[in-house]
């Protein structure tokens, strides 16, 4: 073996072994002392939770309610007015079919869609399109016209058909 190579081999073992010292020694594995968040000052601590807040409160979670509970009860009737009426003792069903049957009568009306679930009628009268609407209240139902924005129709065409039903179904 020559000299140098003898001396290339000793310096690249010492510059590996102080490269290995400094990097390790700044390394905080080999420090001694408290580690983690509890070691830190009071003010820099994360929060902590109590036990009993970590989890949702599900004491009432599975509450059935009794089978006697009242039913929901419906809205009282509006008062009568030129774009709606109430129909007396009759279920928003049997009303809607006699609804339908009277638009059917109303010459130059045509119904263009009905919807027996929302309790709508979409017709067109006088060149007028608004919407015929039965909904159940206390004590009946309630017929009234609604107009494409959803207030009630005060147009002459509606309030006319609106008058003829309440005349139809006052029979």
């Amino acid at each position: 073996m020559s000299r140098s190579s003898r001396f290339v081999r000793i310096s690249a073992a010492l510059l590996l072994g102080v490269t290995v010292v400094a990097s390790l020694g700044g390394c905080k594995v080999f420090r001694k002392g408290p580690r983690g968040d509890y070691a830190l000052n009071a003010e820099q601590r994360p929060l902590e939770v109590p036990p009993d807040l970590d989890l949702p409160d599900t004491s009432g979670a599975m509450a059935v309610p009794s089978p006697g509970g009242s039913p929901a009860q419906l809205p009282a009737a509006p008062a009568d007015s030129q774009s709606g009426f109430t129909v007396a003792g009759g279920q928003r069903d049997q009303v809607f079919e006699r609804v339908g049957a009277a638009l059917e009568a109303i010459e130059g009306l045509s119904i263009s869609n009905r919807a027996q679930l929302l309790g709508s009628y979409d017709v067109s009268y006088q060149g007028e399109s608004f919407l015929v609407r039965v909904a159940a209240v206390r004590g009946g139902a309630y017929v009234s016209a609604v107009d494409p924005r959803g207030v009630a129709a005060t147009s002459p065409a509606a309030v006319q058909v609106i008058a003829s039903l309440q005349a139809t179904l006052a029979r």
